[in-house]
């Protein structure tokens, strides 16, 4: 048997998994629409499924658990290491916050879960625009007073040693 509240809640997950994922689509990273709305959308699933589950004595949190470290796993995929640093942090920790959403809508906290899509697409389109001149900035005014100082690379150690 369906409850009605289960698929207001499933169609919620799917718009607001969607609406954070349009903003990863149009700004050009890989983890975009479908990615985003599929997290949110399986969390909500899972989260419900844990609920229906445990009649009772029953732990909800254990399904809950499994989506956490499930979804580390999959933005633990989305990090790319090279020379010059780690980058996709901001898509898995999308990754990770898409699956809280859903949790949310799942469990019932459908307010928390559209605040938390607000104030993230807020974040994500809003603060893009100040990482640049932010990194601009750092990169300028940088100052290092050690060779032991932690943004110091073996390249830099050799050159200032000779």
């Amino acid at each position: 048997m369906i409850w009605y509240e289960d698929v207001f809640s499933i169609l919620l997950a799917t718009f607001l998994g969607a609406a954070i994922g349009l903003e990863r689509e149009l700004s050009g990273k890989s983890a975009g629409l479908r990615t985003n709305l599929l997290i949110c959308l399986g969390a909500a699933i899972f989260t419900i499924i844990s609920k229906r589950m445990t009649v009772g004595d029953g732990s909800t949190t254990r399904i809950a658990a499994q989506i956490v470290t499930g979804v580390g796993f999959l933005g633990a995929g989305a990090l790319i290491q090279d020379r010059r640093g780690v980058h996709g942090l901001t898509t898995a920790a999308t990754i990770w916050l898409v699956a809280s959403i859903g949790m949310a809508c799942g469990a019932g906290f459908k307010e928390l879960a559209v605040i938390s899509t607000l104030i993230t697409i807020i974040v994500l389109a809003g603060l893009a625009k100040l990482a640049k001149p932010l990194e601009r900035y750092a990169t300028k005014h940088k100052t290092r007073h050690s060779l032991y100082d932690e943004d110091f690379t073996e390249k830099d150690r050799r050159e200032a040693e000779e």
